[in-house]
């Protein structure tokens, strides 16, 4: 990792740190999104699918002490900044180097309470690619690999636990086409950019062995007309609120 330029952020107000890489793929608001999503309690295991630098998981242990984190990451460098970030916050969490859509035995033996992620969503046919490898490749996933990556996350839940995604809008149809054949009692959280826009991005969480109807929660509103945080958003993004 001797060229790659690594900053030192924080997240939730300051109660996470996190080292990224200064060029690429950097956590936004999406992880810790995600993070506030997940109905975990002290003592359950969580999985992060593709967990990059860790945001996601690290997020989730600031809010809920006691989980036992383990994550899943195919890129070497990436993967050795989600184990320094998780060294500077005093928590302990398993990193494994692996692909999911080639997934390592250890992995597969295994089911876990709660199963994250922020899947890569766009193929190469759609849009326009980052001129960045490593946030082209954080992005990137042909739609056959999608529907295998969320049939992966999907597995990896035991009976009870719960499967919580972010995704863009228009993979949602797609996610659910893939999930619902698995699990039930999804439930759909718009994330609204302001009042009156349509939303950009959601939060789709399942329950395996679910039995509720589907539901949309009327969502969070992220941005005020001034465009700053709202104040239910200031709650999860800066004071650790959950969703």
């Amino acid at each position: 990792m001797n060229d790659l330029t690594v900053t030192e952020d924080t997240l939730l107000g300051g109660r996470v740190r996190l080292f990224q890489p200064k060029d690429g793929y950097r956590a936004a608001i999406d992880p810790v999104l995600l993070a506030a999503a997940v109905p975990a309690r002290a003592g359950q295991t969580v999985l992060d699918v593709g967990s990059g630098t860790g945001a996601a998981a690290l997020c989730l242990a600031a809010r809920v002490h006691g989980v036992a984190l383990t994550g899943i990451e195919r890129d070497r460098e990436t993967l050795a900044l989600a184990r320094r970030s998780a060294d500077a916050n005093g928590v302990a969490a398993e990193w494994i180097e692996g692909d999911v859509l080639a997934p390592p035995v250890v992995v597969l033996a295994r089911q876990f309470d709660h199963v994250i992620s922020n899947p890569p969503y766009r193929s190469a046919e759609r849009g326009q690619r980052s001129p960045h490898a490593a946030k082209a490749a954080a992005h990137s996933i042909g739609d056959a690999d999608f529907d295998a990556w969320l049939a992966f996350c999907a597995a990896r839940v035991r009976d009870k636990g719960t499967l919580s995604l972010v995704l863009p809008a228009g993979e949602l149809s797609r996610a659910i086409a893939v999930i619902e054949r698995r699990m039930g009692g999804l439930t759909v959280l718009p994330l609204w950019p302001k009042h009156g826009a349509e939303a950009r991005r959601v939060i789709l969480q399942a329950r395996r062995g679910g039995r509720a109807p589907s539901r949309v929660l009327p969502g969070l509103v992220l941005h005020d007309a001034e465009g700053g945080y709202t104040e239910a958003a200031e709650q999860v993004l800066r004071h650790a609120g959950p969703l």
